[in-house]
């Protein structure tokens, strides 16, 4: 064992230092700009929908799949990047990239230019979870991960609810200055976007002077091509007719299975468009469906241990695709709380940037820091604990979504907007430690990339789209918002799986990684 390897073995079973927890609040601010660029979208809808004439299903897209299926997708080179290059230089290069992209917004003039522009602050953020954990993981013990995990967590829901108020302001202020459009006939909107992408660019200096952390010593690590050289072909894992090739290459037989779920996906993309009138929606979700399946089949073989630990273990997708379910319904409430009140009680958007605004913050961070450190007590004393957590934050917000929005009263749905976001907040500490524990330490960028994938191509990609559809279709938004609540059973029957599963995939974790490399 090397001078290295050995101080990170040692550093691993003490208590993170104080380094380490500089290191968490820079990352803590990295997420919460990460979630102000990505969520400022919402405040700002009902303007958006106005001056370039949108549908609810539009928006719903534009908040939803146009950034969540490059999110994703890019997430999963990015996260193999992460696992084998310079994880403080991706960030910031990552940084810089979606804090352009969000600038970039403010100047879009139609539907085309808007959904180009958020697709590439997906691209952009998908450096930033891969990276952060991966680093999270390094500099913090197994037995401080969940809490360390949670607390960077809370950038999200501070980014989301900061990005109410600061969209809210920055819009009223300037359409104030300038009623007919201020420099180049920008309006409020638009400069709110420049004015949050700005400043990520200032950040980006800040977070390139961390330290690399020594990883953590990992038998299972191999050598091989630069990781740049692999990123680029992780890449073209993902991208037809690149896909095509790489099938042809482990035979006839998986050729055929990549041109028929290629086949399924358009099929499916081609039903739903018919149906919805959603061009770009359908055809996002069809394409980053089937680019997931043909990366996951490529990794099968070029890399057959993260693959058995990842995809071939049910505990690891059952856990990914229970908590996916979970962010459908906070990111769906994310995006359509503040057009809800506004359009359908009527409350003023100054109002609701303040009150949700505080509300998501507020919540959010107080789940995710409760979550997570309850779900470190519960592991402690049960090795499916976390599970236990996840699960309320699925089942807990049932109740307050619909008493929150089938009332008239401002009170009662600002109180219950707060009480769903704070249960839906404790599940993702706990998931995402979960995923974390379930792989080696050279894995853990893959296995964060593939619960991303859960995350954004299921919660983000169809939450916030779905409820915008079946508002349209049902002429309520109401409507559309209580929809969500059909998602809980499914979430639960796949947490219970996870729940009796994960004993046994944890504990045979290295021994399974050797066999299918071995294989």
């Amino acid at each position: 064992m090397t001078e290295d390897t050995t101080a990170a073995a040692s550093r691993s079973e003490q208590p993170a230092s104080a380094y380490s927890w500089y290191v968490l609040g820079v990352l803590v601010v990295v997420y919460i700009l990460n979630f102000i660029d990505r969520q400022i979208l919402s405040i700002l809808a009902v303007d958006i929908k106005r001056d370039l004439e949108l549908t609810d299903g539009q928006l719903g897209f534009l908040g939803g799949a146009a950034f969540a299926v490059f999110y994703a997708l890019f997430g999963v080179p990015l996260g193999r990047l992460a696992d084998r290059w310079h994880r403080v230089r991706l960030l910031t290069i990552g940084l810089v990239l979606w804090s352009t992209m969000t600038a970039l917004s403010g100047l879009a003039r139609n539907y085309l230019t808007l959904s180009l522009a958020r697709m590439g602050v997906g691209v952009g953020e998908a450096t930033a979870s891969p990276t952060a954990y991966s680093l999270i993981s390094d500099y913090f013990p197994s037995r401080q991960r969940a809490t360390a995990l949670a607390i960077y967590s809370s950038g999200l829901y501070l980014g989301g609810g900061v990005s109410l108020l600061i969209g809210a302001k920055i819009s009223q202020l300037w359409d104030a200055a300038y009623p007919g459009g201020g420099l180049a006939g920008l309006v409020g909107w638009q400069a709110a976007f420049i004015a949050v992408g700005v400043p990520g660019l200032l950040l980006a200096v800040w977070v390139a002077s961390l330290r690399e952390p020594v990883r953590a010593p990992d038998p299972g690590r191999t050598g091989g091509r630069h990781p740049l050289a692999d990123f680029f072909v992780d890449l073209s894992m993902l991208l037809p007719p690149l896909t095509f090739y790489h099938a042809m290459r482990r035979g006839p037989k998986a050729l055929i299975v990549n041109i028929a779920m290629a086949a399924a996906m358009t099929a499916l993309a081609l039903v739903m468009i018919e149906l919805t009138g959603n061009l770009p929606q359908w055809s996002a979700i069809a394409f980053g469906y089937y680019a997931v399946f043909s990366w996951a089949a490529t990794l099968r073989r070029h890399d057959p241990a993260t693959f058995s630990l990842i995809w071939g273990t049910p505990a690891f997708i059952c856990t990914a695709l229970g908590y996916g379910l979970v962010s459908l319904g906070a990111y769906a409430l994310a995006f359509w709380a503040a057009p809800y009140a506004e359009t359908v009680l009527a409350l003023p958007k100054a109002e609701l940037a303040l009150v949700l605004g505080g509300n998501g913050a507020v919540s959010g961070f107080l789940g995710v820091i409760l979550g997570g450190r309850m779900s470190d007590w519960l592991r402690a004393r049960n090795p499916s604990g976390r599970i236990l957590v996840i699960m309320f934050g699925i089942l807990a917000p049932v109740i307050p979504i619909w008493v929150g929005f089938t009332t008239e009263s401002a009170l009662v749905f600002y109180l219950m907007n707060f009480l769903a976001g704070m249960f839906a907040a404790t599940a993702l500490g706990a998931a995402a430690a979960t995923t974390q524990d379930l792989v080696l330490p050279h894995m853990r960028g893959t296995a964060t990339a593939s619960f991303f994938l859960a995350t954004t191509l299921v919660g983000l990609g169809l939450g916030p789209y779905m409820v915008g559809q079946i508002s349209e279709l049902s002429g309520s938004m109401r409507t559309g918002v209580l929809s969500l609540i059909g998602v809980a059973p499914i979430s639960l029957a796949l947490l219970i799986w996870a729940y009796r599963a994960l004993p046994q995939a944890e504990a045979t974790m290295a021994e399974r990684a050797a066999a299918a490399s071995a294989a």
